[in-house]
């Protein structure tokens, strides 16, 4: 077990952390930006005038993404829901709509499937292998579909350290703690012996949802954004959160 320091909050017999991807992991900000736009762009060139409010429904405006909208915390499906509501209401039929919904995320992502892959946060890597040498076991719980996760895992070399990941490819998606129950189960862990990590609401709300020992929400812009008041502590950059301490199983030598 390890006691893990995170600025003035100490945890103590934490056996396992389970990480967000987009936004605590990987800097994904842009490449989600992009591809809200491209969504967008292939929607309002079937129907013209729905794509600046679908951005606005996306979170996107201009350069920014809004780190509590749609495309930053929503699961593929909901985002593909939102954008069928928008189409709907220019009159077309529930079915046409969520078709041209589809069929444009589909094209979206072979504009970009060539887009080079977003960085690790900095920091990010040296972390997770402090944290896996010290004995704890990492998950990845994403939003994102799994097959993203997996690219993800493989891309940054992360298989030494993370031993379970999953997204989200039509089942709950977050903040539903059966995800993170999941990740406990296959790391064969407790909730109460597992940290969160996250940069969003429903990373925390899951997380306390299912009993965690701890929430830890990361903001890299600001320091302790409204919407993660739910978090035990929220950090800055990597560096603060550190091991304190191991707690070594006791071994008996039997009778001397």
């Amino acid at each position: 077990m390890v006691t893990l320091q995170v600025q003035n909050i100490t945890f103590k017999n934490i056996e396992a952390v389970i990480f967000d991807k987009d936004g605590t992991l990987e800097d994904s900000g842009d490449f989600l930006r992009n591809l809200a736009q491209k969504r967008s762009r292939l929607i309002d060139a079937q129907i013209p005038g729905v794509g600046e409010p679908l951005l606005m429904a996306f979170g996107v405006q201009g350069d920014t993404l809004d780190p509590t909208g749609l495309m930053a915390v929503g699961s593929r499906r909901e985002n593909e829901i939102a954008a069928a509501a928008y189409i709907a209401e220019t009159g077309r039929g529930w079915l046409e709509s969520v078709n041209i919904a589809h069929h444009a995320f589909a094209d979206a992502d072979q504009y970009l499937k060539s887009s080079p892959p977003s960085t690790l946060f900095v920091g990010g890597l040296e972390t997770l292998k402090s944290l896996s040498d010290a004995g704890l076991k990492l998950g990845i719980v994403s939003a994102a579909p799994t097959a993203e996760v997996q690219n993800f895992v493989t891309h940054h070399q992360l298989e030494p350290y993370i031993k379970f990941h999953q997204g989200v490819d039509g089942g709950p998606t977050k903040p539903d703690p059966i995800l993170f129950l999941n990740a406990c189960q296959a790391l064969g862990v407790h909730p109460s012996v597992t940290l969160m990590v996250g940069d969003a609401q429903g990373d925390i709300d899951m997380a306390i949802g299912a009993g965690a020992a701890g929430c830890v929400g990361v903001c890299w812009n600001q320091s302790n954004p409204k919407y993660l008041n739910r978090a035990t502590v929220v950090i800055s950059h990597w560096d603060q959160l550190k091991i304190k301490s191991l707690t070594l199983p006791r071994v008996s030598f039997g009778d001397s």
